[in-house]
């Protein structure tokens, strides 16, 4: 047991056989049914938003923040080897969120991802749309911040790191804090964001 755990791919394994043995045996007889797809889709907006919000979290709680007090010999080893490999999982685990978050709002139907990414004002806001608003609202803060991931704190964090080549140390400095504001503009939407995800299932369902 002990080896198993000790080897990060093989714990990923057999972590995802055992999860997708539940799927298949509490699917059995429903795989023709769009509830099933829409219950599925949601495990994977939920699994991808885990690490999407934990790597975010990490970045603003710990890394951002202790940088300044790491030694400057030693800093290398957390921008060269594990900012670009946290960046990785944070950008397409930011991606894969927003999208599996669209398509199971689809699978509920084309009205109801009408009714949310309208905040409930398709047709006229009703009484009973405020649901819709609930969920439009933490579906688009977390568009807004998937864009932000994709549109301004990778490409300017390739900079800081060097993993764009052609920067001198002046804009290294500044591409580095354009992606902290941005990773902050991130935190400071995500507790919002997870009010709507968290809250709207207990709200209304």
């Amino acid at each position: 047991m002990a080896g198993l755990l000790a080897n990060f791919r093989n714990t990923m394994i057999v972590s995802l056989l055992l999860a997708g043995v539940m799927i298949y045996c509490f699917g059995v007889g429903r795989f023709g049914d769009p509830i099933f797809w829409q219950a599925l889709l949601r495990w994977v907006h939920v699994l991808a938003g885990v690490l999407w919000i934990g790597l975010l979290y990490y970045f603003n709680f710990v890394q951002i923040r202790r940088m300044p007090d790491i030694p400057a010999e030693l800093k290398p080893a957390v921008s060269k080897y594990i900012a670009p490999e946290a960046l990785f999982w944070f950008r397409w685990a930011a991606l894969v969120t927003v999208l599996a978050g669209l398509v199971t709002a689809f699978l509920r139907g084309a009205d109801y991802a009408h009714e949310t990414l309208t905040l409930g004002l398709a047709g006229g806001f009703q009484a009973g749309d405020s649901g819709f608003t609930l969920m439009g609202v933490g579906m688009w803060l977390g568009i807004i911040m998937m864009l932000n991931v994709w549109g301004f704190i990778w490409p300017n964090q390739k900079i800081a790191l060097g993993i764009k080549d052609g920067y001198d140390a002046d804009a290294k400095a500044k591409a580095a804090r354009t992606a902290m504001l941005f990773s902050r503009t991130n935190l400071l939407l995500s507790l919002p964001m997870l009010v709507s995800m968290t809250m709207y299932q207990t709200l209304v369902g």
